[in-house]
């Protein structure tokens, strides 16, 4: 079993925000996985994709800075390993529209990947990062990452999480180094 995780904030004047393109591809998941039952279970909307292997979509609803709180909850339910876990959010320091794979690694100042390690205690999941870009000077970068994309910004992200719903099947199907070579140019 693995478990992917789509970071972002719940509600509606959340849902169309740079902050919320993990939740965004995991929807592009379900979607293409014909995936429409949603349930809530430790703190998260859960749905369950039956294929080669049975894979978990997640929407954790705690908000961003404690993500952590309802991904552990569900790694220790199914007793599975933080190995188990691909993590899809957003990155202010790739430019609007790149992806990039990562075995591991720190959080970069992410709140939502600061609560997983926090939580799971381990690093070694799975990231799949979208970058919005840096906010301009003039704005805080909270209220950035909490805005809506501009009008020409939004085909150019839209492809960016198509690509990253791509990115994650390429994961579960070759593995994080295959998938990493093909996504990260």
């Amino acid at each position: 079993m693995k478990i992917v995780v789509g970071l972002g904030n719940p509600g509606r004047e959340y849902s169309a925000t740079r902050h919320n393109v993990g939740f965004m591809a995991v929807d592009e998941l379900a979607a293409r996985w014909n995936v429409a039952s949603w349930r809530e279970k430790f703190g998260a909307l859960v749905a369950e994709h039956r294929g080669q292997e049975t894979v978990l979509l997640v929407k954790p609803q705690t908000y961003m800075n404690l993500s952590g709180q309802a991904v552990s909850a569900l790694v220790r339910w199914h007793k599975l390993d933080a190995a188990d876990i691909i993590v899809v959010y957003d990155d202010i320091d790739l430019p609007a529209g790149k992806l990039r794979l990562r075995p591991a690694g720190g959080a970069g100042g992410h709140r939502g990947i600061e609560s997983m390690l926090a939580h799971l205690g381990k690093d070694a999941f799975a990231r799949v990062r979208i970058g919005v870009g840096r906010p301009p000077e003039y704005m805080e970068t909270a209220d950035y990452v909490l805005g809506r994309f501009s009008a020409e910004e939004q085909p150019l992200m839209a492809e960016a999480v198509r690509r990253a719903a791509s990115a994650v099947e390429a994961v579960l199907k070759d593995g994080l180094a295959k998938a990493a070579n093909e996504y990260n140019k």
